[in-house]
């Protein structure tokens, strides 16, 4: 699976770019060095192997190479993708999006538009959840601020 690092989007389309993450961690390894067995993404990425296998098994993760013994070793690039999907996660996107959205990545360059409406329809999805966090944060300062006065006032 190839993922790309990109820039914010742009009116200069010289350089087709597909936002995966923030800027990228600092890798443990250098790539061509980049050999990590699942315990070592464990620890690396706080995801159980249990998840690490699942997301093998449900296309989320199609790909991770296998030493000669048959152990899984992952690279910095999986180590890329796997931080985008904790992303995802993270936004509510359902598990069937992010498979999806894996299956367009391994299609390539003719899906960017279908990507971008994933994208876009998730972060519409967002900004309404952080709409509903802020209205929920005023209605608890408000409490706050009530308990806070009534307490000065006994």
């Amino acid at each position: 699976m190839t993922v790309m690092q990109t820039t914010p989007a742009d009116t200069d389309r010289t350089a087709p770019a597909d936002i995966c993450s923030a800027p990228p961690r600092r890798h443990p390894r250098p790539d061509g060095e980049d050999r990590y067995t699942i315990s070592e993404v464990v620890a690396f990425t706080g995801l159980t192997a249990h998840t690490l296998r699942w997301y093998e098994r449900i296309g989320l993760m199609p790909h991770v190479d296998r030493s000669h013994t048959g152990q899984r070793r992952y690279s910095n690039r999986d180590l890329d993708w796997l931080d985008f999907v904790t992303k995802l996660r993270l936004t509510g996107m359902p598990v069937a999006d992010m498979v999806r959205y894996a299956e367009l990545v391994r299609e390539g360059e003719s899906t960017y538009r279908e990507r971008q409406e994933l994208l876009e329809s998730t972060r519409r999805d967002v900004l309404n959840r952080i709409a509903e966090l802020r209205d929920t944060l005023a209605v608890l300062d408000r409490k706050i601020s009530f308990y806070a006065m009534e307490g000065t006032t006994r």
